[in-house]
């Protein structure tokens, strides 16, 4: 069993753990629910944005502890701070030590979130709402298409935007109508091997009025700046940043190299 089917497997337990401790009306009564979500696309496209989608990231399923510790309310106010179009936040625990207490740290920043997950059921669209998440993550490699398909149309109609993720060409007829954004995910889930040049061999794939996103495996300007030359105009950025002794620091040093006063 590789990597990926073993989150499936413990995610599938996790939902129907979390469905008996809350019901979809409690969440949907909950106070977050009904707020007016923000736009990742449009942060994303605004003229002079960086395009940075800035991660808080505690470990990883082949790496461990990137930073067990990490205070995800000083980290994400300097994402945002610092000029990240979005924040993604990994609410994963067994695999990469995220919480939803992570997400309810980074809305206190008036930024558009992602809850990253690993979407298997409408019910964690819900959860996500409820949490104050903006932006939902569905994963090509998880679901079938018709489960994206309809998945992205609920979250469409209780006000979430939704990133899909693709890593290779036979998923990009996962691509629907209700999907806002794609990314590139150059990181295989099965392996956990990286390779930037899926991103740039996918680009030009993928619909032109849909705006890409680029995944993992971006530490340095130059590679960026390859993508935004291949057409993406989002970059998801968490690791490198989070190894750091000071993420955000790390990531205002890396702003600074993108926009040099």
């Amino acid at each position: 069993m590789n990597i990926l089917d073993q989150i499936i497997e413990v995610k599938h337990k996790e939902v129907a753990a979390a469905s008996e401790v809350h019901s979809v009306s409690e969440l949907e009564n909950s106070a977050l629910f009904n707020r007016t979500c923000f736009s990742l696309k449009a942060s994303i496209t605004q003229p002079g944005a960086s395009g940075i989608i800035a991660e808080f990231k505690r470990k990883s399923p082949s790496k461990g502890f990137i930073q067990e510790h990490a205070d995800a309310a000083t980290i994400t106010a300097d994402y945002t701070n610092f000029g990240a179009s979005g924040i993604s936040v990994l609410t994963d625990f067994t695999f990469f030590g995220g919480t939803t207490a992570d997400l309810d740290a980074a809305r206190l920043n008036d930024i558009p979130l992602l809850r990253k997950d690993f979407m298997i059921h409408p019910y964690q669209i819900v959860e996500a709402k409820a949490m104050g998440a903006d932006v939902i993550l569905l994963i090509a490699a998880c679901l079938t298409v018709d489960e994206v398909k309809s998945m992205a149309a609920f979250a469409h109609s209780i006000g979430l935007e939704v990133l899909l993720e693709i890593h290779d060409e036979a998923e990009l007829k996962h691509i629907c109508t209700n999907i806002d954004l794609v990314g590139v995910n150059n990181r295989n889930l099965k392996t956990f091997e990286v390779d930037i040049n899926r991103s740039l061999k996918l680009a030009q794939q993928i619909p032109a009025h849909i705006i890409k996103v680029a995944e993992s495996g971006i530490s340095d300007m130059d590679t960026l700046l390859r993508l935004k030359d291949a057409g993406f105009q989002g970059f998801l950025m968490g690791e490198n940043f989070m190894k750091a002794t000071d993420p955000g620091l790390a990531f205002k040093n890396f702003i600074n190299q993108l926009h040099p006063s």
